[in-house]
């Protein structure tokens, strides 16, 4: 990486000096060292500073792009007797119009990833989550299955751990989203963990193994404190297996698209609903 090698070479010019001047080895060995790591700091400082500029312009793009949407829904659900489907439709064209430029700006970010020996998988990580709600699955199991030091996506986040995992089971890998359930969630302490558990019990009950999903939402419940899973816990400890739901996990659960929420409510008109004329 270019920042590595600027410091070394202005380690190298360093001693270079000083041994010319015919200086003491130790105080060469020391400025040498001190060179390297200054110029290492100074250099990852003035790069991290840019990289922070063009991630702020892109969750920017993000929040306008939300912003703009909520307020869509919020004009919907005033207006009674509105066309539900309509809407729901005009909400999944705006969501993919703001993924796809949010994956479109990560090109910006291509010129760090000679400055940054990790910026390269952090590209890919925000790739894999714009393309995933994109719903380009190929290209989701491309970036998952590259691996690799620097190239493979990060799996710093719990959303990231579920994609990986739902993509899993949608190819038919139980096993391999069950282990990497167990090789990830122990990095998520508290609620953190609530999405992994919420995936993988629900991965479970698909699968019919109920007394397995039983036994884990004893595990999640005691581990994040979350009321689903006692709900969910309540419904296979009494046979209504097709109540399971995690819809107590919000907008997360649903960004995997494996089950679908519920429609937007709309308000209801007040007023004399026979004359239509309120007193």
């Amino acid at each position: 990486m270019l920042s590595l090698l600027i410091s070394i070479l202005v380690s190298i010019t360093l001693v270079g000096g000083l041994m010319a001047s015919q200086a003491k080895l130790g105080m060469t060995i020391f400025f040498g060292i001190i060179g390297f790591i200054a110029s290492f700091y100074l250099v990852g400082f003035l790069v991290r500073k840019k990289i922070t500029k063009v991630q702020n312009e892109l969750q920017e793009i993000m929040l306008d792009g939300q912003r703009r949407m909520n307020r869509k829904i919020q004009q919907f659900q005033s207006k009674p007797n509105g066309n539900i489907k309509l809407i729901q439709r005009q909400v999944e064209t705006d969501q993919k119009v703001i993924y796809k430029k949010g994956l479109d700006f990560t090109q910006h970010l291509e010129p760090f990833k000679k400055w940054s020996m990790l910026m390269g998988r952090q590209i890919a990580t925000m790739r894999l989550q714009f393309l995933y709600q994109l719903k380009e699955f190929a290209q989701v199991d491309e970036i998952l299955a590259t691996g690799g030091l620097f190239k493979g996506p990060m799996m710093m986040e719990p959303m990231t751990v579920a994609m990986k995992m739902a993509r899993q089971y949608k190819n038919k890998d139980v096993v391999g989203a069950e282990k990497t359930f167990k090789r990830r969630v122990k990095w998520f302490r508290g609620d953190r963990g609530t999405l992994l558990y919420g995936l993988m019990t629900w991965i479970f009950v698909k699968e019919g193994e109920l007394e397995k999903a039983r036994q884990l939402l004893i595990k999640a419940k005691d581990a994040t404190g979350n009321e689903t899973f006692t709900h969910n816990w309540e419904r296979l400890s009494n046979d209504k297996a097709k109540s399971f739901s995690n819809m107590g996990l919000g907008e997360e659960w649903y960004g995997l698209y494996l089950e679908k929420p519920p429609a937007p409510k709309q308000q209801r008109a007040r007023g004399n609903a026979r004359n239509g004329r309120g007193f």
